[in-house]
């Protein structure tokens, strides 16, 4: 199985190590940490590498006989191995004790001299070791894992044969007398020689850079740290924003317009608008006093006599309701009767013939019931009261009228609704006009002078003449109808810039509150006069600037802006740090900012700001 062999940097920390695990594209991983790692001799900084190549899916082995770094990957349960041919385990604490011992022994005969020659020719093997062969199999793993049994067995056996010698060293030399023996300072500088040749390496590039090993570290940092700063002040820093001010002129617009309300019949590039109706309907109530005042009491009733006098056979009917003045008052019939003569002059009721010419009069009489018009107790008018009927010759009083009395109430009366109509229609209308207005869309321009107000019929609690209870108020409730005219926006402000007759290359940055005068219905349909103002300059886009200056030097770019829009009065640049001198090709790091001024100079910022591309 094929691994990857990742050899860590003394200056590579933990985020390092663990991105070149993900980035891996191998199942197994070997780690070959430097002589000098501080990193690897936290135990927090084994937990997350062993972490990392569980979250990644990939085999963590660590090659190194270190043995503080082998004890702190056998408490992770890290596979460990001496060199990129061993079979990887984990080491127990026998074999852990076994690896300090050897090394503490090593350390103490080599004085250092030979650890530095080990971890040299280290390096050669497991360079050599890195580069990977096309194809792995199990069993040259298997053979390979063989060989390093067979070594650890000799090298055991070795180990045995030196200590034995030693101890027959040791016993001669307590048999021997002891001799005070001075080296010869010509044979300590010869053995300083050879242990200074055993550190060198007899490859010349290796030995040139274990005797130069700290100043490359540092001179590799200063300059990787030299080609990042370098890279991020010419390249990720600069930044240039780009002020451009527009010269515009105001100009007053002022068109006659239609409206039709039919969508087929609209037209309008010639200034003919389809018409809506907007509509909210709403109910409102208001208390009032009523100012009506009604007698409610009994009404005067009595009897009349009515004379007539016949020329011939006949009747006459006195109707229900036919009006009688009795004294100036106003009475009614309050029962039909009927006057009638059969022709025979011994029923009529006139004691001597009277005879005029040759004709006869004959005179009839009946008593008629009557009843006053309102109570009151002006009604009761007496019985010598002059009577005045229209059926009839004769009519008075058979006898006084009685029976009317006083009682007076508090009523509604229909001025009082008037009023109160009146004061819901002022109160509403404003709250209700601002509701509607807020309701239409934002694509439809409102005909502000189009808005009505509609109120409907109104329901007086008490109704019209009924009584009010003492200490209380009437109640009106009615509905409302707000409404208002709308066109299309969008249509209307084309309709505008096409009218304008702009010169080519220009745009209308700003329109002032447009507005339909006159608003009017004809037969024909609505007409108006549709009027505004707007600022208008040459059509100048963020996205325009940002391709003509990017990767251009600050002042060409300002000149060449300039020369491109004659209506362009000034162009300045503000940069993120003092030595960027040119504009970036990076579109998203050129803002622009555009900012247009009226024929006064009076400068004002448009919603036309943008970063970038646009």
């Amino acid at each position: 199985m094929n691994k990857d062999v990742i050899y860590i940097e003394p200056e590579d920390d933990i985020t390092d190590i663990i991105t070149k695990i993900e980035n891996s594209k191998q199942k197994i991983v070997a780690l070959v940490p430097p002589k000098k790692a501080g990193v690897f001799r936290s135990i927090v900084n084994i937990k997350l590498i062993a972490k990392a190549g569980v979250n990644a899916e990939k085999a963590v082995v660590l090659v190194t006989t270190d043995p503080s770094i082998i004890k702190l990957a056998a408490a992770t349960k890290m596979p460990v191995t001496k060199n990129l041919q061993s079979a990887p385990s984990i080491p127990n604490a026998e074999e852990i004790e076994k690896i300090e011992a050897a090394a503490q022994a090593e350390t103490i005969v080599d004085e250092g001299g030979k650890e530095e020659v080990a971890e040299a020719e280290e390096v050669e093997t497991l360079e050599a070791e890195a580069k990977p062969a096309d194809k792995e199999v199990k069993e040259e793993e298997k053979a390979e894992a063989k060989k390093d049994d067979d070594k650890k067995a000799e090298a055991k056996d070795d180990e045995k044969e030196t200590e034995a010698k030693k101890d027959d060293k040791a016993k001669d030399d307590e048999k021997a007398p002891v001799i005070d023996k001075k080296e010869p300072e010509d044979d300590k500088k010869s053995k300083k020689d050879k242990k200074s040749e055993k550190k060198v390496s007899s490859n010349p590039f290796i030995a040139w850079v274990q005797k130069h090993k700290i100043v490359l570290i540092i001179g590799g940092a200063a300059l990787a740290a030299l080609i990042l700063i370098l890279v991020w002040a010419n390249v990720i820093a600069p930044a240039v924003t780009v002020n451009v001010t527009i010269r515009t002129t105001t100009a007053n617009f002022s068109e006659n317009v239609t409206f039709v309300e039919k969508l087929a019949d609209e037209k309008a590039s010639e200034g003919k608008f389809f018409i809506e109706q907007k509509k909210i309907e709403s109910s409102a109530e208001v208390d009032f006093e009523a100012t009506g005042k009604k007698n409610v009491g009994e009404k005067a009733s009595g009897e009349i006599v009515v004379v007539y006098e016949f020329s011939s056979k006949g009747a006459v009917a006195i109707d229900k309701g036919l009006s009688v003045t009795i004294g100036g008052m106003a009475f009614v019939v309050s029962d039909t009767v009927q006057l009638s003569w059969d022709g025979k002059i011994s029923s009529c009721e006139n004691k001597d013939d009277e005879v005029e010419g040759d004709h006869f009069w004959c005179k009839k009489s009946i008593a008629v019931p009557v009843e006053a018009t309102e109570p009151g107790e002006a009604y009761n008018v007496a019985a010598s009261s002059s009577c005045r009927i229209v059926v009839g010759d004769v009519c008075y009083p058979n006898a006084a009228m009685t029976g009317g009395t006083d009682e007076t109430i508090t009523v509604v009366q229909q001025s009082d609704i008037d009023a109160a109509k009146e004061k819901i229609k002022t109160s509403d209308e404003k709250a209700n006009k601002a509701k509607l207005f807020s309701s239409v869309d934002d694509d439809d321009f409102i005909i502000e002078n189009s808005y009505s107000q509609t109120v409907g019929e109104a329901v007086s609690t008490p109704a019209v003449g009924e009584k009010v209870e003492e200490g209380k108020k009437a109640k009106l409730s009615v509905k409302t109808v707000d409404s208002v005219y709308v066109i299309d926006k969008t249509k209307m402000e084309e309709f505008i810039k096409e009218k304008a007759k702009l010169a080519e290359g220009y745009k209308i940055y700003e329109m002032n509150d447009p507005f339909i005068e006159n608003f009017t219905k004809t037969e024909s349909g609505y007409i108006g006069k549709l009027k505004t103002s707007y600022v208008s300059g040459p059509e100048v886009t963020a996205k325009d600037v940002v391709e003509m200056v990017k990767g251009k030097g600050l002042g060409t770019g300002r000149d060449d802006l300039t020369k491109a829009y004659s209506g362009i009065s000034k162009v300045t640049t503000e940069v993120s740090f003092p030595w960027v001198t040119s504009f970036p090709n990076d579109e998203n790091k050129i803002t622009v900012n555009i900012e247009v001024e009226d024929a006064n100079k009076d400068s004002k910022d448009t919603k036309d700001k943008t970063e970038g591309k646009q």
